[in-house]
């Protein structure tokens, strides 16, 4: 796959150094000297294309004709929905992905603009401290389907509501799906009517409101606060 990556900030660097490492067809465009000098230094010299990434001309130079993707990662909201508009419009790229600097703006970035996905790095990164907050110990494994569903790991703690309560009645069917349980170091594949004890190790699929439900049958009877007291 070819992907073209316009902006070489810090975010535009990662992403093309991941994709170097996968074996894809990279070139990412920047024009400010101050980032060019780094980019030099943590990329392949022929990976990197001199210009400014709003000028169609430089898109072109830098074979945008070729691109099945592009990255619009600048740090200006303007010129990444003027990157994803002239990659569609000019020279027919199948897929835009643009970043959203000022949350403020991201109605913009829709089908007017040719965007295909727009990613609010603000948002996303307000969601996941949210979601780590009131999750409490369980731990996120990965997420899937942009985030809409997650692979999540939890260990049953004594006292936990869940303990003993098939997990056919616990009301978790339509949001989150408990794929293993481990228990004294061996897995099960839990059926309706598997139950749960302390110290029980679980692996489930849930989307947000499942991961919430879940968490909260999880959770410790008691849950500590600071300063050493309890609740």
């Amino acid at each position: 796959m070819n992907v073209l990556i316009a902006g070489g900030g810090r975010t535009g660097a990662r992403l093309a150094n991941l994709l170097i490492n996968q074996n894809y067809e990279v070139c990412l465009v920047e024009n400010r000297r101050e980032l060019l000098v780094n980019l030099h230094q943590e990329l392949p010299t022929e990976v990197i294309y001199e210009g400014n990434p709003v000028d169609p001309s430089v898109l072109e130079a830098a074979g945008i004709r070729e691109a099945h993707v592009l990255a619009a990662v600048t740090n200006s909201d303007s010129n990444n929905l003027a990157v994803c508009f002239l990659a569609k419009t000019m020279f027919e790229v199948p897929r835009t992905i643009s970043r959203i600097n000022n949350p403020n703006n991201a109605w913009l970035f829709n089908e007017n603009f040719h965007v295909d996905v727009a990613l609010n790095s603000a948002d996303v990164f307000a969601h996941l401290i949210q979601e780590e907050m009131s999750l409490g110990d369980m731990m996120t494994i990965f997420k899937i389907r942009r985030g809409n569903y997650s692979v999540i790991e939890e260990k049953v703690p004594p006292g936990a509501k869940a303990i003993g309560v098939p997990l056919k009645d616990m009301d978790l069917a339509a949001h989150c799906v408990i794929a293993a349980i481990i228990r004294d170091g061996v897995m099960t594949l839990p059926r309706g009517d598997s139950t749960l004890q302390a110290d029980d190790e679980i692996i489930a699929v849930a989307s947000p409101e499942g991961a919430r439900k879940l968490a909260d049958l999880l959770a410790f009877p008691v849950y500590p606060v600071r300063n050493g007291k309890k609740e």
